[in-house]
């Protein structure tokens, strides 16, 4: 896949809000009422982050962000205008419960496919892989790699494996330090509780963009995070209607689109090239 490689310097904090809030309503796609699958009901709820610069953002009333923009698109191929949406805010840590409850129809919210989560939910995707990456403090330049977060405390929220890749696969000795969501790591970082927090590069962009004075990408990425769009267990047949519907994002330059709308302004090296499915089951 095509990257552009990553710079260390995020651009000026005007140019990254209008990148990250006034483009937040990126054109999107979707035939709304004509789209191909069995949609056009009453509507569908949509899990997605509200916290998150730049993928999920809740702001007035509704969120903005990349994960919202695809699953707008995603909805629209289904048969449901933006209107028929409801979206529900998903946290890491109940992701699984919201799929597995009703709550929600569907999860587009930074949803790493893992053979662990498919033991309880279906995934159609992956929309996008990210890698994962570190975030520290803008004067901190001691951490530039995973090796390095030994002895230090690291923050990942609830939920979430990012930092569990560090500390249980990559066996490296940092104390983990969990938070509800990422907003909580980053306060916790502001305010020097942690010294680092991980998880997918897409996510920690978002942020550093938003605060490009306060928090440094350390921009090392590492390991791989397959982005997909969780489905109750057994969703076979909505599994391919989903992936239909990417394959069309992707081939009408939507995707592409989406990313450069939120991350344009900050040298973040999205992927521009559509990841290969897994097979629905």
């Amino acid at each position: 896949m095509r990257s552009r490689r990553v710079s260390t310097a995020l651009g000026s904090a005007a140019a990254l809000a209008l990148a990250l809030t006034a483009c937040g309503t990126a054109d999107v796609g979707g035939d709304g009422g004509e789209g191909g699958g069995d949609g056009g009901g009453d509507g569908i709820v949509i899990g997605v982050k509200y916290d998150q610069p730049g993928i999920g953002l809740l702001e007035g009333d509704a969120p903005v962000g990349f994960d919202v923009d695809v699953a707008t698109y995603i909805a629209g191929e289904l048969g449901y205008s933006p209107d028929q949406i409801e979206w529900k805010e998903a946290a890491s840590a109940n992701r699984e419960a919201f799929l597995q409850q009703g709550t929600v129809d569907m999860i587009v919210a930074t949803y790493s496919i893992t053979d662990e989560r498919r033991q309880v939910v279906d995934f159609a995707g992956p929309y996008y892989v990210a890698q994962q990456d570190i975030l520290t403090q803008a004067g901190d330049e001691e951490i530039g790699a995973p090796d390095d977060l030994a002895d230090k405390v690291l923050c990942s929220a609830s939920g979430s494996r990012s930092a569990h890749n560090i500390v249980e696969d990559m066996e490296i000795d940092a104390e983990l330090r969990e938070a509800g969501n990422y907003s909580e790591c980053l306060q916790l970082l502001t305010d020097g509780t942690v010294d680092a927090v991980t998880t997918d590069n897409i996510i920690l962009a978002g942020f550093a963009a938003q605060n490009p004075d306060d928090y440094r990408m350390v921009n090392n990425a590492f390991g791989e995070e397959r982005l997909g769009v969780g489905l109750p267990e057994g969703s076979t047949e909505r599994c391919e209607e989903v992936n239909a519907a990417i394959t069309k994002m992707w081939d009408e330059g939507k995707t592409v689109e989406f990313l450069e709308a939120h991350f344009g302004e900050t040298d973040f090296a999205y992927q521009e090239s559509a990841p290969e499915f897994d097979t629905c089951e």
